[in-house]
């Protein structure tokens, strides 16, 4: 009886060689230390550091979370230790092997970029994502990633502090998505993160007043994985750079889906706080995947969706 080869998991996203097509997202797990108790970080294709700002950052006041049917809303505001710490302290804790992709976020481009050229050429650093959606102060408050213009230039600027390569993480909040994923692709961004969480609310009846007292917060989990489908379906038909998906992924058919639909690697995220083991699993899953199917790598999943006749 012959035995099947092991499939080939490995993936490249913007020139990164990952051992795995599955990262740990930014915002859920930390950074990366206090995921380690539960499992080997190596196995993984990478993660996706907290989002970081010039200065550390207290986030909002509580409650500021709260569990929605398939997922969860959260207004936490990006807390973090700030760029220099992390650099110091959080990013030497991490393994040598493992590819690190900085999260950046501020309020002004001008602080977007001088975060990228304090991260420029860190010892470890494989990437920066730039986290768009976060509210323009000078433009009254929209996203950066709602506005083509501000999306643009935050783009240019960012593309201009780093020789890293550079994804942007773009906001679902949008009409268009091809339009913006374009708009990144012009500018000279190396690939794009989508989606990040949707915008919503929560009401508690009983007290007559909203969940969060930040009233909004970001929906993420199962829940919005139809939309982000979608947004990477869209994205990856209107442009060449390459894709990081996620959005409720939960289990290996959850990768799949977004492989399938132009994704060069996803990102877990909200399932990793009830399990902390779940990017593994997404993993076995995608190996197990490629078993059945009799695919010897995961590669030939990226963008292989059929059209219905």
């Amino acid at each position: 009886m012959t035995t099947q080869p092991e499939p080939d998991l490995s993936a490249e996203l913007c020139g990164v060689r990952l051992r795995t097509p599955v990262l740990l997202a930014s915002g859920t797990c930390g950074y990366g230390t206090e995921l380690s108790p539960f499992l080997d970080l190596r196995q993984l294709g990478g993660i996706v550091a907290k989002s970081l700002t010039l200065e550390p950052r207290v986030g909002n006041l509580p409650p500021r979370i709260t569990e929605t049917p398939a997922g969860m809303l959260n207004a936490i505001s990006l807390e973090n230790v700030g760029v220099d710490v992390f650099l110091r302290e959080k990013l030497p804790a991490l393994p040598t092997e493992l590819p690190v992709f900085a999260s950046t976020f501020e309020t002004e481009i001008e602080r977007y970029a001088e975060v990228c050229k304090r991260l420029d050429g860190a010892p470890g650093l494989a990437a920066i994502e730039i986290n768009a959606s976060c509210p323009h102060v000078k433009a009254g408050g929209i996203e950066f990633g709602q506005d083509p213009h501000a999306l643009a230039s935050l783009t240019r600027a960012c593309r201009q502090a780093t020789r890293l390569p550079l994804l942007i993480k773009l906001s679902p909040n949008v009409t268009s998505i091809a339009e913006m994923a374009r708009i990144c692709e012009g500018e000279g961004a190396d690939g794009l993160s989508l989606i990040n969480a949707v915008q919503g609310m929560v009401v508690d009846v009983e007290q007559r007043r909203p969940a969060l007292r930040n009233v909004l917060g970001g929906l993420s989990g199962p829940a919005i994985r139809p939309i982000a489908l979608r947004m990477v379906h869209e994205a990856a038909r209107a442009v060449k750079i390459p894709l990081c998906g996620m959005g409720g992924i939960a289990s290996g058919p959850d990768a799949v889906a977004f492989l399938l639909c132009g994704a060069s690697a996803v990102q877990v995220g909200t399932q990793t706080y009830t399990n902390p083991r779940a990017a593994l699993e997404v993993v076995e899953g995608i190996a197990d995947y490629c078993r059945r199917h009799s695919l010897s790598s995961a590669r030939e999943l990226v963008g292989a969706l059929e059209a219905w006749d």
